[in-house]
């Protein structure tokens, strides 16, 4: 479903919700949370009925499968656009040479919130550069979805439950705001 509750058309990323017979009644002593996640079902006929919001990212595919795309709690706001970050992973991911992708946002210094990638190539996969990375992340997503930064490691920090440890994730070397783009001299006389 979208923000608004409403179902999402084939190949559009929305949150995964989930309903039935078989759904639990909500969290043990945690009515606070149940309310939050355990929603009323519009699209149902039975009363009472309820859905679980997953907190997952997920798309219809052409051939009616679900396509798991990574989790909401990764959303941010950048440039006053908001992201989910996970529609980036995804992405990347799709890429051959990626065994895995993971994006974050940083703000290293007050003001300048900006997108990193870090991934992990597979094995004997060439890395194909900074260019090659915005280049095929643009055939995809909108400009404001594709980091200023793409860095390589290999091997991801990991927290106690084996999942990436995103706050462990090192600070990009050598980034400079100013280098992100080639200089372009002004093309007129309002530009100077």
């Amino acid at each position: 479903l979208d923000r608004q509750g409403r179902p999402v058309p084939v190949g559009i990323p929305g949150e995964l919700l989930i309903g039935g017979d078989g759904l639990a009644r909500g969290y043990l002593h945690r009515p606070e949370l149940t309310a939050e996640r355990f929603i009323p079902d519009p699209f149902s006929g039975q009363p009472g009925a309820r859905l679980y919001r997953t907190g997952d990212l997920a798309r219809f595919r052409a051939d009616g499968r679900v396509e798991f795309m990574g989790r909401l709690d990764f959303q941010v706001k950048v440039r006053g656009y908001r992201i989910e970050l996970g529609e980036i992973e995804h992405v990347m991911d799709r890429h051959p040479a990626i065994r895995e992708a993971v994006v974050i946002a940083r703000e290293d210094n007050p003001g300048d919130k900006r997108l990193v990638a870090y991934y992990q190539l597979q094995n004997g996969a060439e890395n194909p550069g900074n260019g090659a990375w915005r280049d095929f992340l643009g055939e995809h997503l909108p400009d404001y979805m594709i980091p200023s930064q793409f860095m390589p490691l290999a091997e991801f920090p990991l927290t106690p439950n084996r999942k990436v440890d995103r706050k462990a994730l090192p600070a990009p070397a050598g980034y400079r705001p100013e280098r992100e783009r080639p200089y372009s001299a002004p093309g007129s006389d309002l530009e100077h």
